[in-house]
């Protein structure tokens, strides 16, 4: 299975969680490409079997340097005729979207629109999305913003116990995707 996993992170917060998939993965024996956003601009996605993005959420959307590369590639699917209409799937290709996100307003309802972005990017060039991952993460250096929203205190996270989350949907989804 050739796997990639591409993911932005500011803060640390997503790339923990990218780490622990990538870790994950090599447990399970894959060895996936493993890139930031800015060095995976060269990759075609129809390469890969199995393509994780990771993000965190800014202001309901995922940041600038993920919304560059994916609109980069929207650019590059359409002038390679990689979209078509009624977005057929293109067999064994498969994307997974995680989110990081600290909700310091109203919780999970500010990642899931940065989800369901990326979600349609994947659609329309033909992957089936298998999960959408949301993984609560510190909101660095705001305090109040880490201890006082609906979340309750999010300092230090992800911590080991969401990162086990991520390793155990990780490897279920290679069992299942494998069997």
């Amino acid at each position: 299975m050739h796997v990639l996993i591409i993911y932005w992170s500011a803060t640390g917060n997503t790339k923990k969680v990218a780490d622990t998939i990538r870790d994950t993965l090599v447990k399970d024996g894959i060895t996936p490409v493993f890139k930031i956003v800015s060095d995976a601009a060269a990759e075609d996605l129809h390469s890969y079997d199995l393509v994780f993005i990771g993000a965190p959420t800014y202001q309901w959307q995922p940041p600038e340097p993920v919304l560059k590369y994916i609109n980069d590639r929207m650019d590059y699917y359409r002038k390679t005729n990689g979209i078509k209409v009624g977005a057929p799937k293109v067999p064994g290709k498969t994307a997974v979207i995680f989110i990081t996100y600290s909700g310091p307003h109203t919780g999970i309802k500010e990642a899931t629109p940065a989800g369901d972005y990326l979600e349609q990017f994947f659609e329309h060039i033909g992957f089936d999305v298998a999960a959408k991952w949301y993984t609560v993460g510190e909101f660095h250096n705001r305090l109040e913003m880490s201890t006082k929203g609906p979340l309750g205190d999010t300092r230090g996270r992800p911590n080991q116990q969401d990162l086990q989350e991520i390793a155990s949907k990780a490897s279920a989804l290679i069992k299942k995707l494998i069997a």
